[in-house]
């Protein structure tokens, strides 16, 4: 695929979704690094039903260390992992207000050490929270990567490097949200909607399907 039709996707994307967002909810960059720390093998409805009454009752790091390992069970429960979630939920707030005033570290090495925290959790904080240029590549944007050729790669990291070197800047705060969006709703994993797809003509998967 050539920085041509990379540019006209997004051009497309961005004209579709000029403001796009997670479809987690957060009212704060530690919220949000809670949702997303919840998030992994869970759907995002799946964790807003769980951090709504949760961050109802604690809602910094140090009402939720403060809930307990078993409190903070209770109210994800209903996610995936919830134990190991939970542990190291209690961990990161232990150490955020410990450490830093109980405040969301702007920084990837930072971020990382946190307890449950990875490249990717990483990612979404930077970029979702502070604005930053970077891109998180999870099941869906992995697919979309190498489904449309836009930037395809053997694995996640492989396809971060390629859509960090292949996106033009005007376009990389918004392009994780574009994609995983994309993925989630029209670039779907079983049976792709290319019939419904605004990339279709310049997307270069090809056993395109249209809709029923």
């Amino acid at each position: 695929m050539n920085a041509e039709k990379r540019y006209e996707i997004f051009t497309r994307l961005r004209a579709e979704n000029p403001n796009p967002t997670t479809e987690l909810n957060f009212n704060s960059p530690f919220e949000l690094l809670i949702a997303v720390l919840l998030s992994a093998q869970a759907t995002d409805v799946g964790v807003n039903k769980a951090t709504g009454p949760l961050f109802a009752a604690a809602n910094t790091p140090k009402a939720i260390y403060d809930l307990g390992i078993d409190g903070l069970k209770d109210y994800i429960k209903t996610i995936g992992l919830f134990n190991t979630k939970a542990v190291n939920a209690h961990k990161t707030c232990k150490i955020l207000f410990e450490e830093y005033d109980s405040q969301v570290p702007e920084d990837r090495a930072a971020l990382e050490a946190l307890p449950g925290v990875g490249r990717k959790t990483a990612n979404v904080v930077l970029n979702t929270a502070f604005g930053h240029p970077t891109i998180a590549v999870d099941t869906h944007i992995y697919r979309v990567s190498n489904r449309t050729k836009i930037a395809p790669g053997k694995n996640v990291r492989e396809v971060e490097d390629r859509l960090i070197k292949f996106v033009p800047d005007e376009f990389k705060v918004d392009v994780h949200h574009w994609m995983i969006l994309h993925g989630r709703y029209v670039c779907v994993a079983r049976k792709p909607r290319c019939g419904s797809c605004v990339i279709e003509d310049l997307c270069e998967f090809k056993d395109k399907v249209g809709d029923d």
